[in-house]
């Protein structure tokens, strides 16, 4: 990075996308697309094409199919054809099929599951000749006026913009930054904490993900994503300052947690500790959404997570990223001139949508789905059980009409060059 001309006051913008998420390069994706001046900086010295499965629904899948990218995506899927609850000696109890009739509601599996290393490069692959990534930098700090922002990078040098995009995920620097000091908290915290890891696959990993309940709030899910990689998750029904600290602790605390909480939870934890201990892919958070009043300030705005991440219970982390880098781009394209208005519909298109997505998230149910006695979990897979032998999931996800969204619908907007440099 150099210091640069003062931003340019046309309606072609000169744009910095902090973070190479899905949602970064998505974004990056649509500008250029409207004949905008990108760079997208990513403080890993690479493109972060790693993490764990995600998957597409509803309005993400739209969003995709308008970028054109739906076939590439198509390519790279997950074979994971439905859920099974299974019990301490691994017998399926009750099993939830993928909804792959093109109607209707995902069902806990979605008919798009992909992984998001695979995702990451596809959009990145889609927006590469025409955006400047630079990779191993990260934004230090910024200040605005009412012509431009002016970024300072980690290594040392500055540059003029006419909008800065935070897409720096859940734990947002560039949100940090843009709130007030005395702004309420943004993490909406559920009481859920989740670690996952990659583990060698054996003969038994099926296309079918097992989830096993064990009781004190606990579940393990496994999924298989690739001929030798198994996907491990933890997940921990607990409200402790301890638990939600550990996140922030060096790896080897943080497994050592998992381990103490997990060691005598049956099943095959025995081989999942194993694995965690030599794996390089472990990863610990816990389960929040992002709630703020506001996604901009000046020329700041934030997009994906940073602005509303949805939590991994709501279906629509992926999709939402995606379907709030469509609008974004969409409005800016159409305000090219005016980026207060550009903003402000920002705002008011997405947040109902936002609203929908977040409000998935219901803690009491996710309580009954982790329950916290032995009594609980054997009363959870009757009820499963009896559900789907009178193919409950099945007639609902079909019949349903509309998915995690709601009614809300992608609209309409300018992808092309800006209305207003014409």
């Amino acid at each position: 990075m150099t210091h640069g001309s003062p931003a340019s006051t046309d309606a072609v913008l000169k744009v910095l996308i902090c973070g190479g998420g899905v949602a970064g390069q998505a974004l990056a994706h649509w500008l250029a697309r409207g004949g905008h001046r990108v760079t997208v900086v990513e403080r890993f010295p690479a493109l972060r094409a790693t993490g764990a499965q995600v998957d597409l629904r509803g309005e993400g899948i739209e969003a995709v199919e308008r970028m054109g990218l739906l076939d590439a995506v198509r390519s790279r899927l997950v074979d994971e054809a439905g859920v099974a609850f299974v019990d301490g000696r691994g017998r399926k109890r009750a099993t939830i099929m993928a909804n792959t009739s093109g109607r209707g509601r995902q069902t806990l599996t979605s008919e798009y599951e992909i992984m998001r290393g695979d995702l990451v490069r596809i959009l990145h692959e889609a927006a590469r000749e025409k955006v400047d990534h630079v990779f191993g930098t990260s934004v230090e700090g910024f200040e605005q006026d009412e012509r431009r922002v002016v970024a300072h990078f980690s290594d040392g040098s500055s540059d003029a913009f006419d909008l800065l995009v935070g897409a720096d995920g859940q734990g947002s620097r560039i949100r940090r930054a843009l709130l007030p000091q005395d702004a309420p908290d943004p993490y909406w915290r559920v009481g859920i904490h989740m670690a996952y890891w990659f583990v060698p696959r054996i003969a038994s990993d099926s296309n079918i993900r097992d989830t096993y309940l064990a009781p004190g709030g606990r579940m393990i899910m496994r999924r298989s994503h690739h001929p030798t990689e198994t996907q491990v998750y933890f997940v921990l029904r607990e409200r402790s300052a301890q638990a939600s600290a550990v996140h922030r602790e060096p790896a080897e605390r943080q497994r050592r947690f998992w381990t103490d909480r997990f060691r005598d939870a049956g099943w095959q934890t025995e081989r999942f500790l194993d694995g965690m201990e030599r794996t390089e892919s472990f990863y610990s958070q816990e389960v929040v959404q992002v709630r703020t009043g506001t996604w901009s300030k000046g020329r700041v705005v934030l997009v994906g997570d940073a602005a509303h991440c949805a939590s991994p219970y709501s279906g629509m982390g992926t999709s939402g990223a995606l379907v709030g880098a469509y609008v974004l781009a969409g409005e800016l394209n159409r305000h090219g001139h005016d980026l207060p208005t550009a903003l402000a519909n920002y705002d008011t298109v997405l947040r109902p949508f936002v609203d929908e997505i977040q409000a998935e998230v219901k803690p009491h149910l996710l309580r009954l789905g982790m329950p916290g006695s032995r009594l609980g979990v054997d009363a959870f897979h009757a009820l499963t059980a009896l559900a789907c032998r009178l193919r409950v999931p099945d007639l609902v996800a079909r019949r349903s009409q509309t998915d995690r969204g709601g009614d809300w619908r992608l609209p309409d907007l300018p992808m092309g060059r800006s209305r207003d440099a014409g």
